[in-house]
């Protein structure tokens, strides 16, 4: 088998793999867009002639989606910008700061790393509950408030950034904050835009605990409020593609358009351990 033959199997294989990946999504948006019941019938058909925006219509006019919509947008943003604004001057900090216990303290938090979230979720509840932040969209954002996982991330990337850089910048007379901000930061770029799609996507994807902290149908995020949706409209599977569309296809676009930038953060984090 020459070369030219070898590439057509692989890339046809890739493109069978690619097809049987999407295929679910790309049903979910047909089925979307059939009249009510047509998605039952047997075998299930792969496309409607008549299709319908009816079921978009009801989600956005009757079933308050476009206010859950906002929700999960003003949570997923919030979370992104207290991730990349506490997490990543965590991870500098332990890559590059000199404080006693460091090295103790990053440890610990790694070890951190292997303890399921759901075993923190009841106390962090009761605290919250405690400081009266239980059902209110900051309760949700909590959690982002420091990632162990992003926190390493970082790190891991910052090592990479030469020690003698820094040097020289602090006997230029810059001070901490003007390194971090002029230096650390245009350098870990690929890393802060991992850190924001990684964020964003878990914070919009996020179900358990907004269905923990939340108890206002008001304030429900889309996750929430699509498994609230369907136990109402469960024969309805029209409408629940729309809602599923609604929920995947925003946080689709935005890691697709920044998976370039995505990969080469994820990259640079294995460069030095």
């Amino acid at each position: 088998m020459n070369r030219r033959t070898r590439s057509i199997a692989v890339n046809g294989a890739l493109a069978l793999v690619a097809l049987v990946t999407a295929f679910p999504l790309l049903w979910m948006v047909s089925a979307s867009l059939m009249p009510a019941g047509m998605s039952a019938n047997f075998p299930p058909p792969l496309w409607t002639t008549h299709p319908t925006l009816v079921h978009y219509r009801e989600l956005f006019a009757h079933a308050g989606f476009g206010r859950h919509f906002v929700n999960s947008a003003l949570i997923a943003s919030g979370a992104t910008l207290l991730a990349l604004t506490l997490n990543v001057m965590a991870g500098y900090a332990f890559a590059k700061l000199d404080f006693p216990g460091r090295d103790r303290l990053h440890r610990v938090l790694v070890a951190g790393l292997v303890i399921p979230a759901q075993v923190a979720m009841l106390p962090l509840f009761l605290e919250l509950k405690s400081i009266g932040l239980v059902d209110t969209l900051a309760g949700v954002l909590v959690p982002s408030l420091a990632g162990i996982f992003s926190i390493f991330l970082v790190r891991q990337a910052a090592l990479s950034i030469p020690d003698e850089l820094l040097d020289a910048a602090r006997i230029d007379g810059a001070s901490e904050w003007t390194i971090y901000r002029r230096i650390v930061l245009p350098l870990l770029t690929p890393m802060l835009v991992t850190l924001a799609v990684f964020t964003f996507l878990g914070a919009w994807n996020d179900f358990l605990w907004p269905l923990i902290i939340l108890n206002d149908d008001d304030r429900y995020t889309l996750p929430v409020a699509l498994a609230s949706l369907s136990r109402e409209h469960v024969q309805d599977s029209e409408l629940m593609m729309a809602g599923s569309v609604v929920t995947v296809l925003p946080v689709l676009a935005l890691f697709l358009g920044l998976q370039r930038y995505y990969l080469q953060g994820l990259m640079a984090g294995a460069v030095k351990g």
